[in-house]
């Protein structure tokens, strides 16, 4: 063998695949022609599915939003994954580390619809939002845009910037059950002055669940000369899009929530005309100016972490985004159409359509959110969380694929027993 196939073989031992169940197998390949709405409802097939994921048996677990528990065949091959980079150690990251990466965006790029030269791999959501906030080169007087229900730590970032170098931001607020898509982009459009620079939209939002129109309110925004950064935290793997038809100029995920990545991983995109005006948090002269690696010098990353992205999209394409998505969707529709007409009982998400997915947000005119969500825990065994704020009061409800129609009945019979006076 010579030196260079020795090195191509070392390089790909890293990269474990995934070990799918014969059962598992079996249930995709018996189901393969099935419509996705009459799989959804299929509760045999998803509960096969549910043999991949080791659940804690103390509580029905309704607060998949935080992150989404990985399933089986992705942790198994992650925990090799890591014992293969312990394994070879530094001649892994000398060698291959960066072949590697690359090979990882690539895979991520197809998933999120856009570009490989147009993304990077962060460690959340926030890393890259904030990437791009800081990025900008801000002058007293530049005007952001965004929401109160916009993620927190973006909303602080923001805060920053005004007190470091004096732009103003304006902040609005989302309603819960808009008419209609126009609604919301005129919403936006009504807060643009000559001064506005950027406007910050969620794809989904994480309290509510509402999927906003991002691709209206890119074409909306750029008609005024502003460019457009989407929050797509809870969006990559929870349902059906490609980033490069969204119009907007960045985009930030999280891949430890709907993709089932292991902890610690996100993605950052960067339309390719955009890259060369923003600036690195941290220095790297090693690219170009028009070069997207250049915002992601963070010094030695968790690789194992990083490459086991190839399990979480080989495991999300076996069972298929709009297997998914329909499924998810089927169970919000699920609880929420049982509950939206109960006495003192407030959904806080769109009912049904493609303006909202698996997440969902219940309120009750009788008990506060907290402590809804710590009855839930204590009287029926059901973790959920309670959010007062941002104009929303209620719990937000997230079930996952493996979630069981049974279990929504538990939870469904636990809120009217609540939202009795």
């Amino acid at each position: 063998m010579n030196k260079r196939q020795f090195l191509k073989t070392m390089g790909l031992s890293a990269i474990s695949v995934p070990v799918f169940s014969r059962e598992f197998e079996n249930a995709i390949t018996q189901h393969k022609e099935t419509e996705p709405l009459k799989l959804a409802k299929n509760e045999d097939f998803w509960a096969k599915i549910r043999k991949d994921y080791k659940l804690n048996p103390d509580f029905i677990n309704l607060e998949n939003g935080y992150y989404c528990i990985t399933p089986g065949p992705i942790k198994e091959a992650f925990f090799k994954n890591v014992e293969e980079c312990n394994l070879l150690g530094s001649y892994y990251m000398r060698n291959s580390r960066f072949p590697d990466n690359e090979r990882v965006r690539k895979a991520l790029a197809e998933v999120a619809g856009c570009d490989f030269e147009e993304v990077v791999i962060t460690r959340n959501a926030t890393e890259s939002l904030d990437t791009v906030i800081s990025g900008y080169d801000w002058k007293p007087g530049d005007e952001a845009i965004m929401a109160e229900q916009d993620y927190p730590s973006m909303l602080q970032h923001f805060e920053l910037m005004a007190r470091r170098y004096g732009m103003k931001n304006v902040v609005l607020s989302v309603p819960n059950h808009p008419e209609n898509d126009e609604e919301i982009v005129k919403m936006y459009e009504a807060a643009i002055t000559p001064k506005t620079r950027l406007l910050m939209v969620c794809h989904i939002i994480n309290i509510t669940g509402q999927i906003l129109p991002i691709k209206k309110i890119s074409e909306m925004a750029h008609r005024h000369g502003v460019d457009v950064m989407v929050d797509g935290a809870h969006a990559v793997g929870h349902f059906e899009y490609k980033i490069n038809e969204l119009g907007c100029d960045y985009y930030g995920s999280s891949l430890h929530k709907w993709l089932s990545a292991p902890l610690g991983v996100g993605l950052l995109y960067v339309r390719k005309d955009k890259i060369k005006d923003l600036w690195p948090i941290y220095g790297d002269t090693g690219f170009a100016d028009t070069d997207i690696r250049k915002l992601n010098h963070t010094g030695t990353p968790a690789v194992h972490t990083d490459i086991s992205l190839l399990n979480a999209i080989d495991y999300l394409n076996k069972i298929g985004i709009q297997r998914k998505e329909t499924r998810l969707r089927y169970l919000r529709e699920y609880w929420s159409d049982r509950l939206k007409d109960v006495p003192n009982v407030v959904i806080n998400t769109p009912y049904s359509g493609k303006t909202a997915c698996g997440i969902g947000n219940i309120g009750l005119k009788n008990i506060k959110p907290g402590v809804l969500a710590e009855r839930l825990l204590k009287e029926h065994k059901i973790w959920t969380v309670g959010i007062d704020g941002q104009g929303v009061h209620g719990c937000r409800i997230t079930p996952n694929i493996y979630t069981s129609t049974a279990e929504l009945d538990i939870f469904v019979n636990a809120i009217k027993k609540l939202a009795k006076p």
